[in-house]
């Protein structure tokens, strides 16, 4: 039987650091805050939306609602950014996408402030990951993974990493990370040829292809940490991740389940950002 790599225990680590950190800027009259701006009425993104609003909230980041409808232009919804931008008292912001298809995404990313971005979706900011430069905040999702790593003591160095998704959200800046930690990076994808084989030699293997249940014991090896970032639903309805946990998990040394795993930590990471943030708008 794996160990269980539970989100739960990072997460009540990182919010009980966070807690007294944002204390601390209270006694220096800043309450870090955080703008979500989201278009249109989509289940994931208000279901992540009330996750993160109930996490920063428990930590004393005071969260401020930007909802519009999906119609909205454009040029409304720039003018929102730049508004932000400017406000002194907020922090961070956190833009949901995909955004309608009669905007231009880069455009509206350009818009947004390096330094206000908490989860990576600027230029400026991606540029920072590749970089390893502190210019804008790392995407939390990635982050959430080394996280989780990192506090069940995990040495990334020498190791054979495996990540299996190319997106930019998350395997291409996670890649960046792992080889920050001195680790030796694969990155897969629909195209890799013997994949299973390629899986199959990882000592960590990390999954974000977002297909439920694509990962199956066939990639697997006895030695291996998980990592499992999918979002997915059966179609019986039931939440699960890009591994097939049942067959994998008696299979493996390690991994983090769907629900409870590497999801429980990201709203953890975006209340990390906007403390960062406010700690340094405040030098």
């Amino acid at each position: 039987m794996a160990k269980l790599f539970r989100g739960k225990e990072v997460s009540d680590a990182l919010t009980q650091k966070l807690i007294e950190e944002v204390k601390a800027l209270g006694e220096r009259n800043i309450v870090p805050t955080l703008a979500i701006i989201r278009v249109g009425n989509k289940g994931d993104d208000i279901s992540y939306e009330k996750g993160a609003t109930k996490r920063c909230e428990a930590i004393g980041v005071q969260v401020k609602n930007f909802i519009f409808e999906e119609t909205v232009s454009q040029m409304e919804l720039i003018r929102t950014i730049e508004t932000i931008n400017q406000d002194k008292s907020i922090h961070g912001v956190l833009l949901f996408r995909p955004l309608p298809e009669h905007m231009d995404d880069a455009s509206i990313r350009a818009a947004l402030a390096p330094e206000k971005d908490m989860d990576g979706i600027t230029d400026v900011s991606m540029a920072g990951v590749y970089a390893d430069e502190e210019m804008g905040y790392p995407p939390c999702t990635p982050k959430a993974c080394m996280e989780i790593l990192d506090y069940y003591g995990v040495d990334l160095g020498g190791k054979n990493i495996v990540i299996i998704g190319r997106s930019l959200v998350v395997g291409k800046p996670l890649a960046m990370m792992a080889m920050k930690k001195n680790g030796t990076v694969t990155i897969c994808h629909s195209k890799t040829v013997d994949l299973e084989e390629v899986a199959r030699k990882a000592d960590i293997l990390i999954v974000a292809v977002g297909r439920a249940k694509a990962i199956g014991a066939s990639f697997v090896n006895e030695n291996q940490i998980i990592i499992d970032v999918g979002i997915n639903f059966t179609e019986e309805g039931i939440l699960c991740g890009d591994v097939d946990f049942e067959k994998v998990e008696p299979l493996v040394q390690a991994i983090t389940p769907v629900p409870g795993g590497v999801g429980t930590v990201t709203t953890g990471i975006l209340a990390m950002h906007v403390a960062q943030a406010a700690k340094k708008a405040a030098v």
